[in-house]
């Protein structure tokens, strides 16, 4: 009996998964590669320690944290969730942690652990694989797949494409050559640059629970928020980024974001308990002694831009500063004037149209025997694991659904 040929683009996570699920006593799987290594976003992803996954064990939960793709992956993730990956990983050697933010790493705190894991299971199914491959067009010729690079032409009976995001639209020709819509990719994940704001002389300074929100927009997001060289980033900025990274483009990256210097406060709650300090201690520096927990040096910053001299006491302070106060600490605004992109997280929001694929298999609406896994598709994740997650679910589904 000839065995049916599986064909996979791209040697990365989604990749991987697969041609592990592709893997059987029927098929033969090859995995084509474009460079000269494999899994190298594994590799350096969570600061070389891997982040396979979120401790979000509940599906709807989980797809929250997609700014595109929620009701697509809420299909894919009932196929397999964060346990399977758990379960997955840890029946193989690699027993993963929970951090106090929710990722989840190898107990190893290696990537090279995840990698590993990865490689035997391959070796172990026979997958071939062949790097260097620079995919140059795929042609559907009698329900089979000819896969042609500069001096190669490979024959598939199925075809798994596992290529990731690509920051030009150019990267994903071959598909749109084969039918397929694809949404053009612009940046996530990103900090917010402020070259003309003050603020910025505060690098190094971070404050643990922020709210940051887009002006004229709904779009907010709280947690960890740090001062850099360039503007503001932290968890709260990137995940911010990723919900608003079509508005963001659609506005030239020129915006302004609002911050509540804590996620807990309302207004009231600020007014009532500076009125309290004021009351209590009447002959005290307002800039020599921070209140709510701030670092010393950005208290100095909104008591300077509240125009509060270094040496007023908190008897002299006049109604417009103690309103200006508040409006500082309740909702600071910064110009937002272009992105820092991080190399190695690069992530991109656009890819394969979804409604061109099928959630329960993977496999194009279009074009029987094609399949499709990872950021290829237009789905992305905020920082956390959940990039991941997206590739070991819809990888395993592709996998499992091209052998039959």
């Amino acid at each position: 009996m000839t065995k049916l040929k599986i064909g996979i683009v791209g040697a990365g996570a989604s990749g991987y998964f697969a041609a592990i699920h592709a893997a059987g006593p029927d098929t033969e799987v090859t995995i084509l590669e474009k460079t000269s290594k494999s899994l190298s976003k594994v590799k350096i992803s969570g600061g070389g320690r891997c982040n396979v996954t979120h401790a979000a064990f509940e599906v709807s939960k989980l797809v929250k944290n997609y700014p595109r793709g929620e009701k697509f992956l809420k299909k894919v993730f009932q196929h397999f969730s964060v346990k399977n990956t758990v379960d997955w990983f840890e029946s193989r050697s690699v027993p993963l942690k929970v951090e106090s933010d929710g990722r989840m790493f190898p107990v190893s705190d290696q990537s090279q652990s995840v990698i590993d894991a990865l490689q035997k299971e391959a070796n172990h199914l026979g997958i071939k694989l062949m790097f260097n491959f620079g995919l140059e067009s795929i042609n559907v010729e009698k329900g089979q797949f000819k896969i042609q690079s500069k001096d190669k032409t490979l024959v598939f009976d199925r075809l798994i494409v596992c290529t990731g995001g690509s920051p030009k639209v150019d990267g994903f020709n071959f598909l749109q050559k084969l039918g397929h819509s694809i949404n053009p990719p612009v940046p996530s994940l990103f900090t917010f640059n402020t070259p003309q704001e003050p603020i910025r002389q505060l690098m190094g300074i971070s404050v643990p629970d922020a709210h940051v929100r887009l002006e004229g927009t709904k779009m907010s997001y709280r947690g960890p928020l740090l001062i850099t060289h360039w503007g503001i980033s932290g968890p709260a900025v990137l995940k911010l980024s990723a919900f608003g990274a079509q508005w963001l483009y659609e506005k030239n990256y020129k915006a302004k974001a609002h911050i509540r210097w804590n996620h807990e406060w309302t207004e009231e709650s600020l007014i009532s308990n500076l009125q309290n300090f004021k009351n209590q201690h009447p002959k005290k520096k307002i800039a020599g002694n921070p209140l709510f927990g701030l670092p010393q040096r950005l208290w100095l910053h909104l008591t300077e831009k509240s125009e509060i001299f270094p040496d007023s006491i908190w008897q002299n302070i006049a109604k417009k500063q103690f309103h200006k106060l508040v409006q500082n600490l309740f909702c600071y605004i910064v110009t937002i004037e272009g992105k820092t992109t991080f190399k190695e997280e690069f992530v991109t929001a656009g890819g394969v149209k979804l409604e061109e694929v099928n959630p329960e298999t993977m496999e194009s609406k279009l074009i029987n025997g094609l399949f499709f896994a990872g950021e290829v598709l237009d789905i992305d994740g905020i920082t956390g694991g959940f990039n991941f997650q997206a590739a070991w679910s819809t990888g395993y589904l592709a996998g499992k659904n091209a052998k039959h």
